[in-house]
């Protein structure tokens, strides 16, 4: 049995929307590859965009009932992935001190390791919900 957990928020999802024209809304709600092509196309040349506007809170029920509720926020990791990621603020948060120095001193791996945080931070915060004693609360991500 699984219970539906508060992992994500709307209104994050749409204050991402505002950069999702190039992906950060889709990357945030567990959709890396639709994500990677908004960032390449504009978000399908901004038409995808402004259907996301009314896709979000679809996203969002959908990210809630994926992704393992626990101490780490989704909200607060996305939030500093986008906004400070290439100094690894995000993975400090995490507990993650030794990549998080790498990605201080190398600018998130010259902006490779950045790209790969956005295709799976909602993962590895999983990881460590569940690592801290988070309570099995997604239906699995396959």
């Amino acid at each position: 049995m699984t219970r539906h957990t508060d992992t994500h928020s709307v209104v994050m999802g749409y204050l991402l929307w505002i950069f999702g024209f190039m992906g950060a809304h889709r990357f945030y709600f567990g959709k890396p590859i639709t994500g990677t092509i908004w960032f390449f196309t504009l978000g399908l040349l901004f038409i995808g965009w402004i259907i996301d506007l009314l896709l979000i809170p679809g996203m969002n029920r959908q990210a809630d009932d994926r992704f393992i509720g626990g101490p780490k926020s989704y909200n607060i990791s996305w939030i500093l992935l986008t906004f400070l990621g290439v100094l690894g603020i995000h993975r400090f948060y995490l507990g993650k001190w030794l990549t998080g120095l790498l990605w201080l001193l190398t600018g998130g791996l010259f902006l490779l390791g950045y790209l790969y945080d956005y295709w799976t931070l909602n993962e590895q915060i999983d990881e460590v919900n569940e690592d801290l004693g988070a309570p099995l609360a997604h239906t699995g991500h396959g």
